[in-house]
């Protein structure tokens, strides 16, 4: 077997800022304009041309969906120059655009990368997520368990009453018995709209967002993104598969998987070193929106290499003349 291709995650690292920051500011203009479609444009095609920029040998395995439905960024596609580092990329180019349209908190731009075939090629359709940040046993909690169980066991392995958990669930109609059972443990829900690889984020830094643990089901490629994040921040994840139906088992299929049923943990979802970063359009609790001055617009980019566990926050301050 053929040695790996050496990833210059460090001078990789600040090219896959760049990308990030891009995004943001093109979609800028759109925060609060009430269009999603046009956000979510803008935001891909900037990210498609600083991508193009980096010397890399890039596929697009997490995207804007297939070919036929995403005139860019689609699953497949290739990006970069054609020189370099041969890489998988993971991206949503605008995580949250309905929160972007209507101006609402915590819309990100997304993007991981890595070694080629190192990130699962998650197909479009839902997972069961179950996500704790990092300083607990590996498995306390698992994907098996009831709701309830997750709760009580990781408040014992924390060493406080389930009252004092907080659990961060995305509010849909499909997850009202999960977050009644929750409930019943007395432990606290913060239900969010939108934008559950923030919500997945939320977990490795519990002390400064008050949230022990993400779960409940949400997109499959938002969860390699969100367990990309994990491995350079710490915590532990872990995701199954669902299935709708029998074309949503041919897409799994025809992306490589073959036990349907598999949990995987966040280091087979991210088999190998990842480079993350994210970018705010909106203020959030993990980075400040775009502000805009007379001239400029700053953002604050969250950079992160799962190699060195390094975390680092950039303002960019560009001028709009």
């Amino acid at each position: 077997m053929a040695d790996r291709q050496e990833f210059h995650d460090r001078m990789l690292s600040l090219g896959l800022a760049r990308v990030s920051e891009a995004a943001a500011m093109a979609s800028a203009r759109l925060v609060g304009r009430g269009d999603e479609k046009a956000a979510d444009q803008a935001a891909v095609n900037a990210m498609r041309d600083q991508l193009n920029l980096l010397n890399i040998k890039g596929t697009v395995v997490i995207g804007e969906g297939e070919r036929d439905e995403a005139p860019m960024l689609f699953i497949g596609e290739e990006v970069g120059t054609g020189h370099g580092d041969e890489v998988d990329i993971a991206l949503d180019p605008l995580e949250g655009t309905t929160l972007t349209a209507k101006d609402m908190p915590n819309a990100l731009t997304v993007i991981a990368m890595a070694p080629r075939h190192t990130l699962l090629h998650a197909p479009d359709v839902y997972m069961d997520k179950l996500a704790i940040g990092p300083g607990y046993p590996r498995d306390v909690v698992s994907l098996d368990m009831a709701p309830a169980e997750r709760v009580r066991t990781l408040a014992k392995a924390r060493g406080c009453a389930p009252e004092d958990i907080t659990v961060c669930i995305l509010e849909r109609p499909r997850h009202e018995d999960l977050i009644a059972e929750v409930r019943e443990t007395g432990a606290a829900i913060r239900l969010i709209t939108d934008g559950d690889v923030a919500g997945v984020i939320h977990c490795a830094e519990a002390e400064k967002t008050g949230i022990d643990m993400y779960m409940g089901s949400g997109g499959a490629p938002e969860g390699v993104l969100a367990a990309a994040a994990l491995k350079c921040m710490g915590g532990q994840m872990w995701g199954r598969l669902l299935f709708r139906n029998d074309d949503e088992r041919g897409r799994a299929r025809k992306a490589g998987i073959e036990d349907l049923n598999r949990v995987y943990s966040r280091d087979e979802l991210v088999t190998a070193d990842v480079i993350f970063a994210a970018t705010g359009v909106t203020d959030g609790s993990i980075v400040k929106g775009i502000r805009r001055e007379p001239g400029f617009l700053e953002t604050e980019t969250i950079l992160m290499r799962s190699k060195t566990g390094s975390v680092r926050r950039m303002t960019y301050r560009n001028p709009t003349g």
